[in-house]
Protein backbone atom coordinates (compact mmCIF):
# COMPACT_ATOMS: atom_id res chain seq x y z
CA UNK A 1 0.00 0.00 0.00
CA UNK A 2 1.51 3.29 -1.35
CA UNK A 3 1.64 6.11 1.10
CA UNK A 4 -0.68 9.71 -0.10
CA UNK A 5 1.68 13.05 0.20
CA UNK A 6 -0.36 15.61 2.09
CA UNK A 7 -0.14 18.47 0.56
CA UNK A 8 -0.26 21.59 3.37
CA UNK A 9 -3.43 23.49 3.29
CA UNK A 10 -4.95 20.70 0.93
CA UNK A 11 -7.86 18.69 2.84
CA UNK A 12 -8.27 15.44 0.82
CA UNK A 13 -12.26 14.28 1.09
CA UNK A 14 -13.83 11.36 -0.39
CA UNK A 15 -15.40 12.60 -3.19
CA UNK A 16 -12.80 15.50 -4.27
CA UNK A 17 -12.19 15.99 -8.07
CA UNK A 18 -11.32 18.56 -10.05
CA UNK A 19 -14.60 20.22 -11.90
CA UNK A 20 -14.41 18.83 -15.83
CA UNK A 21 -13.50 21.41 -18.57
CA UNK A 22 -17.00 23.25 -18.88
CA UNK A 23 -18.23 22.28 -15.86
CA UNK A 24 -19.10 25.18 -13.93
CA UNK A 25 -19.09 24.61 -9.72
CA UNK A 26 -20.94 26.63 -6.97
CA UNK A 27 -19.98 27.71 -3.49
CA UNK A 28 -21.44 26.42 -0.81
CA UNK A 29 -23.65 28.92 -0.01
CA UNK A 30 -24.63 29.27 -2.98
CA UNK A 31 -27.78 26.70 -2.51
CA UNK A 32 -28.87 29.34 0.38
CA UNK A 33 -28.74 32.59 -1.24
CA UNK A 34 -30.67 30.91 -4.10
CA UNK A 35 -33.15 29.72 -1.45
CA UNK A 36 -33.91 33.05 0.55
CA UNK A 37 -34.23 34.73 -3.20
CA UNK A 38 -36.80 32.57 -4.08
CA UNK A 39 -38.56 32.78 -0.70
CA UNK A 40 -38.18 37.42 -1.16
CA UNK A 41 -39.85 36.65 -4.91
CA UNK A 42 -42.62 34.62 -3.67
CA UNK A 43 -44.36 36.51 -1.14
CA UNK A 44 -47.10 38.44 -1.99
CA UNK A 45 -46.79 42.14 -2.44
CA UNK A 46 -47.94 44.73 0.51
CA UNK A 47 -51.65 46.78 -0.02
CA UNK A 48 -49.48 49.74 0.42
CA UNK A 49 -47.14 49.14 -2.56
CA UNK A 50 -49.86 48.21 -4.64
CA UNK A 51 -51.59 51.64 -3.80
CA UNK A 52 -48.27 53.83 -4.10
CA UNK A 53 -48.13 51.58 -7.79
CA UNK A 54 -51.57 52.42 -8.56
CA UNK A 55 -50.91 56.01 -8.24
CA UNK A 56 -47.79 55.97 -10.13
CA UNK A 57 -49.46 54.87 -13.03
CA UNK A 58 -52.09 57.37 -12.77
CA UNK A 59 -52.09 60.04 -15.74
CA UNK A 60 -52.83 62.98 -14.06
CA UNK A 61 -50.61 65.23 -12.26
CA UNK A 62 -49.97 64.20 -8.30
CA UNK A 63 -53.01 61.37 -8.56
CA UNK A 64 -55.20 63.64 -8.47
CA UNK A 65 -58.25 64.82 -10.50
Amino acid sequence: MAAEKHQPGKAKTQGDRAPAKGEHTRPEWAEGLRALYDSVVDEPLPDSFKDLLDRLDDPTPNGTS
